[in-house]
């Protein structure tokens, strides 16, 4: 994992939908079945935004901010479906989203204003790792075993992770989506 420096007054934060049960304890154990070394150091989720370095002094600018943003989000549902991957750019194997891709691009872009405004190294691709820094083959083993992973929720909130010195992504606080539905 790709993950920023960080200096001694600063946080490591994420930002990310989490994958309710059954769905999130299924795949994180696809996942450690798969070899993948961070498997119980990164719970399910589609990435909003990524690991991204904020001063300390920053984190109440930042609930803020995500507080605004989910305010003005409209909760929506996610269909998880099928195996795809980011290979050969990055050896990557994922749950696909065959809903939800529309508002979660949404909520990133909003999300990725203010306080947390940043340049990405790629687009914005709304997904679920399953298979991460392990090898090729266990890489193939993935695409083939998560291909016909199915899975639907509503996505009513969206939450801030912090990095502990353990290397742990933990929850530290969520954000009830709550903007209106537009009219069809």
């Amino acid at each position: 994992m790709n993950l920023p420096d960080r200096g001694p007054a600063q946080v490591r934060i994420g930002v990310a939908i989490a994958v309710p049960e059954p769905y999130g304890s299924r795949l994180q154990e696809a996942r450690a079945r798969l070899g993948d070394p961070l498997a119980h150091a990164i719970p399910p989720h589609i990435t909003v935004i990524g690991p991204t370095v904020v001063d300390g002094s920053l984190l109440d600018a930042v609930a803020e901010h995500l507080e605004k943003v989910a305010s003005e989000t409209a909760a929506f549902r996610v269909h998880l479906r099928g195996a795809g991957t980011f290979r050969p750019i990055s050896p990557v194997v994922f749950v696909s989203l065959a809903e939800g891709i529309a508002e979660c691009e949404q909520l990133e872009t909003a999300a990725r204003s203010g306080v947390l405004a940043q340049e990405l190294r790629f687009n914005y691709h709304p997904h679920v790792t399953v298979a991460h820094e392990v090898t090729e083959a266990d890489l193939d083993r993935a695409f083939v075993e998560m291909a016909d992973f199915d899975g639907v929720f509503e996505v009513d909130r969206l939450w801030q992770y912090e990095h502990g010195d353990d290397g742990v992504w933990r929850p530290q606080r969520s954000f009830r989506l709550a903007g209106e539905h537009s009219a069809p």
